[in-house]
């Protein structure tokens, strides 16, 4: 399959502003420009743009049913403060938002629990197309999902069951920690030595494992600079790789998180200041953030803004301070290389999946641009 005269904009080292994009099998074989053009049948674009499939970096596709109630609600289980254990993917509805998603040129989410406890789960990171959650697995576990704030706080103080309090969520994600460790030293001398007994299985010490073993990142939901400091402190503690999701309050310590070597998924960038913590919101963040050195992806945090405007996220970054580029490789490439798929997707490139996206004009300088052709892992998904 060929696709011609297009404005190629790879989101790698070189555009081809008349160019082409050869893709067979769910792989990119090539691109470049017209004069290498192969000859035969080609879908022609007539000068659209191309971009790669987007990726929402973080949000809860499927883990709250669209138009469902507390049936398809599934995001939070608040019976437990620390619940590591529990995997995104037994919680996910293949709902419409997954295909409003697609049609969009969303070709992968990193989904998973909501922020109700402080250790709330695993995240996943899923394509968007498919019929069964199994399928559609990129990576699973994809990270673990850490809340600090004001959403633990209200949730079990409703409960009146701890913790309540930033210093009694810090605790007990500690303690979590240094009995997973533990636990991990005992599989380590067990491994090693005939007379030492492996310790009893335990679901939540082994969902903690990979993350300590720095297979996989921590995703810190914090919005207030102390929370964000509290994450990366405990974070440092036990050897963690991190991504702060939201960062909210990131505008107000942009060169502090740029010197921890920080990085930041923001947004929602719509929406409303419903809760103290909100109260940091200012859509300037990213461009902040990215001009101070932080690398930024950006998310919908979909249900919250619906995931069909992640573009749409990107465009009001732009208009906010962030440079073009970096907004658009903020929900290209530098999503993937935050969950570790940037040799998969992310860019348009030779062996990469062909996630292929076209826009009749440049989608950052139209409000009223929008995909007329999508293509996900080599198939097509609309075309108008």
């Amino acid at each position: 399959m060929v696709i011609k005269n297009i404005f190629v904009r790879t989101m790698a080292k070189e555009n081809f502003p008349k160019g082409f994009i050869e893709f067979q099998e769910g792989k990119i074989i090539r691109t470049g420009p017209m004069d290498q053009c192969p000859a035969g049948e080609a879908f022609d674009g007539e000068g659209a743009v191309a971009l790669p499939g987007l990726i929402d970096a973080h949000c809860h596709l499927g883990m709250w049913e669209e138009g469902s109630g507390f049936e398809g609600d599934d995001g939070n289980e608040d019976s437990d403060p620390c619940t590591p254990h529990l995997r995104a993917i037994d919680g996910i509805k293949l709902d419409r938002a997954f295909r409003e998603a697609a049609q969009a040129g969303i070709a992968a989410v990193i989904t998973g629990p909501g922020s109700a406890n402080p250790i709330s789960g695993q995240m996943c990171a899923l394509k968007t197309v498919g019929d069964r959650v199994d399928d559609m697995i990129l990576k699973a576990p994809a990270a673990i999902k850490f809340a600090f704030g004001e959403n633990p706080k209200n949730t079990y103080h409703e409960k009146e069951q701890g913790p309540v309090t930033r210093m009694g969520i810090a605790a007990l994600i500690r303690e979590q920690l240094t009995k997973a460790r533990k636990y991990q030293e005992q599989l380590q001398r067990a491994a090693s030595e005939e007379d030492f007994d492996e310790p009893e299985y335990d679901a939540k010490y082994e969902a903690l494992l990979p993350l300590l073993r720095g297979e996989i990142d921590a995703h810190i939901h914090a919005h207030t600079p102390e929370d964000m400091f509290t994450g990366i402190r405990i974070a440092k503690e036990f050897g963690l790789k991190y991504v702060l999701v939201h960062g909210t309050g990131g505008h107000k310590i942009a060169k502090a998180l740029a010197q921890e070597g920080s990085r930041v998924i923001a947004g929602p960038l719509m929406g409303a200041r419903t809760k103290p913590e909100l109260s940091y919101y200012e859509e300037e963040t990213p461009g902040i953030l990215t001009k101070a050195g932080v690398s930024v992806a950006l998310c919908t945090d979909h249900p919250e803004m619906p995931i069909h405007h992640l573009m749409l996220a990107a465009k009001m970054a732009v208009e906010a301070g962030m440079d073009e580029e970096k907004a658009l490789q903020a929900i290209t490439i530098e999503p993937a290389r935050f969950c570790g798929l940037e040799n998969r997707m992310g860019t348009l490139e030779p062996r990469k999946d062909a996630n292929i996206v076209l826009y009749r004009s440049d989608p950052m300088h139209s409000l009223c641009s929008k995909p007329f052709a999508v293509w996900l892992y080599g198939k097509v998904i609309n075309e108008l």
